[in-house]
């Protein structure tokens, strides 16, 4: 092996474990910045925490206990650190209106909401990517107009009053798909994942397969929308910036048909943002899914966290959101190592252009 191959070695294994070791430090950074706001958020919430874990015909006896013993007798800063040792350990507390504790009711409504924002992904990245590449194809002409003008159309539409308006004309008018729950009454699936989907297809009972699919369409087509429209703005654009490379021109030069020149050259050429914005719209996703499930009466992390808010389960809203919020950090560090395998400039420490 040349001295030069093995320099571009070291120099490529020292740029990945610094771009690593940067987007580590800041998805830790993130992730204490998250429960720092979370613990702050439980003493800005009005009412008495103690006084709701103990129930409102709790006597003044009762809740002066369920203080000390959830340690909120002493001081905010020794609140704080017994916050994060709880943390650590997996301890999001216990729900007042289940009375279990809250990760594992959390973490058992997980894979439902999961199989949600993946089926919304794969929508919005299977009708987005072939619009965008087709737009910008043809930047400038009456297809590339119309098809901006949707995106911005979209991109802006209510979630709530979208997922109503389908609702009511392919469930109710037209009766095409199911408007609520996550499998029809009677069908029953061996839990395994969590995923009914999953499950159905383990269990080889692909009837259930088609009905939990079309009883997902609907919801899923409504989370699917603003970040369809999100994607094929981003896409469109550095489809466009890339158009004009050498790498387009000397192909260009060699007589590559059209299609061959978009989906062979220039799109792999914009994965980069594609993966960016894919990752953040992913954490915008489970967050959305509060909305939907509660519209379409889907149990999952979404619509345990609007029951909690309903029932005022102070414990039960700041778990769901510090885990919706390690989620998504999550997400974007995974996007990050993706990136990473993607261009190479990141493993020698240099800027993508």
């Amino acid at each position: 092996m040349s001295t030069l191959t093995i320099r571009s070695t070291v120099n490529s294994a020292a740029g990945s474990a610094s771009f690593l070791g940067r987007k580590l430090a800041a998805a830790l950074l993130t992730l204490i910045g998250l429960a720092t706001v979370v613990f702050l958020m439980t003493k800005i919430i009005p009412g008495d925490e103690a006084q709701v874990v103990a129930g409102e015909s709790a006597t003044p006896e009762q809740v002066e206990e369920v203080r000390r013993q959830l340690g909120l007798d002493r001081s905010a800063p020794a609140q704080y650190i017994d916050y994060l040792s709880k943390l650590l350990h997996g301890d999001l507390g216990t729900s007042s209106s289940t009375m279990q504790p809250v990760l594992s009711d959390v973490m058992s409504r997980l894979p439902g909401t999961l199989e949600l924002v993946v089926l919304a992904m794969v929508i919005a990245l299977s009708v987005a990517v072939p619009l965008a590449t087709f737009a910008a194809a043809r930047a400038g002409g009456g297809f590339d107009k119309v098809s901006r003008v949707g995106a911005i159309v979209a991109f802006g539409l209510p979630g709530f009053w979208l997922a109503l308006i389908l609702q009511w004309i392919l469930g109710a008018k037209l009766q095409l798909l199911p408007i609520s729950g996550r499998i029809s009454v009677g069908i029953e699936v061996p839990r395994r994942t969590g995923m009914t989907l999953v499950d159905s297809v383990l269990a080889g009972n692909f009837a259930a397969f088609s009905n939990a699919f079309q009883h997902l369409i609907l919801p899923a087509t409504v989370l699917a929308v603003s970040v369809l429209a999100q994607i094929f703005r981003v896409l469109r654009a550095d489809l466009l910036r890339v158009r004009n490379r050498d790498h387009m021109t000397v192909a260009k030069a060699k007589g590559v048909p059209p299609f061959r020149l978009w989906t062979r050259h220039a799109l792999p050429n914009a994965t980069g943002p594609l993966l960016n914005i894919v990752g953040i719209e992913i954490g915008m996703l489970v967050g959305a899914a509060v909305l939907v499930e509660s519209v379409f009466g889907l149990s999952g992390v979404g619509d345990y966290l609007s029951n909690a808010v309903s029932r005022k389960d102070i414990t039960a809203v700041i778990g769901s959101v510090t885990v919706i919020g390690v989620i998504v950090v999550a997400t974007n560090f995974v996007v990050d190592l993706l990136q990473l395998a993607h261009d190479p400039r990141l493993r020698t420490n240099r800027k993508a252009q």
